[in-house]
């Protein structure tokens, strides 16, 4: 028994039990992608779908390309867990998740097969123009998790997303040697850097400061925007990178 018609043309339904309504009159505008990080496909599905595991997504994307949705769109999906973006707290209610088949870091990190990411390609486009969602919104667990969850990890294409007009991006800076802000440094640049993550979303406390949490946040951002190092130090590739991510924003919405 499916439950209800898939909001995605295509899709299989697999109704999961974990979900329920979104909260305080919020509605979807932010896309989630994960990976499973589990040993196989069919068994990430089927723990989607217990009741005993308490998790869900609207979304699981195998990697022959089949997408399973589990959740209807106008439901909270229980995927996001504890995170944070723009100071919104409850993800889950704003956002539409997809779980991508992959083993992740802890059992074989491998490439996402083209198919795969065709599918998730196409999955986004079309939530995005369901719910008017805007590029700078399609993000990774990581981003809006940072330090606890590390996931759809550095090996996903966000490039290929990018060419096919999904999620924001923009060249990363080449790395150099030179000046670059860590953890100990305190000041008005670290104040400026802590200022910049924040105003792109992430959950960055201004102290001027770069603490543990500063350190967490720029691997966080490093690992979707600066994929080729990924060490929480930030450089000036990683500083750069994010400037031209948040001129190419107000670019954007000066049209």
């Amino acid at each position: 028994m499916s439950g209800f018609l898939p909001d995605q043309p295509g899709a299989e339904v697999r109704l999961s039990p974990n979900f329920g309504p979104r909260r305080e009159t919020l509605r979807p505008d932010m896309i989630v992608l994960h990976y499973t990080g589990m040993p196989t496909g069919p068994g990430a599905e089927a723990w989607l779908c217990d009741p005993a595991s308490e998790v869900s997504s609207h979304y699981l994307v195998h990697e022959d390309g089949r997408i399973v949705q589990m959740v209807r769109e106008s439901d909270r999906a229980w995927h996001a867990g504890k995170s944070s973006w723009f100071g919104c707290t409850d993800i889950n209610s704003c956002s539409v998740g997809i779980e991508i088949v992959n083993p992740g870091h802890s059992l074989g990190y491998k490439t996402f097969p083209k198919r795969q990411i065709k599918a998730v390609i196409d999955l986004c486009v079309g939530i995005a123009d369901r719910h008017s969602i805007p590029p700078q919104r399609v993000l990774a667990h990581s981003d809006v998790a940072p330090g606890r969850k590390v996931d759809p990890g550095e090996k996903f294409p966000w490039k290929a997303l990018f060419a096919a007009g999904v999620g924001h991006l923009v060249p990363a800076a080449p790395i150099k040697m030179g000046a670059a802000l860590r953890a100990g440094d305190a000041g008005a640049d670290v104040e400026a850097l802590q200022s910049m993550l924040a105003l792109y979303g992430y959950s960055a406390e201004i102290s001027g400061v770069f603490d543990r949490q500063t350190e967490i946040v720029v691997a966080a951002f490093q690992r979707h925007f600066r994929r080729r190092l990924v060490d929480g130090v930030a450089d000036g590739s990683t500083i750069s990178t994010l400037q031209r991510l948040l001129a190419a924003i107000k670019a954007a919405s000066s049209k």
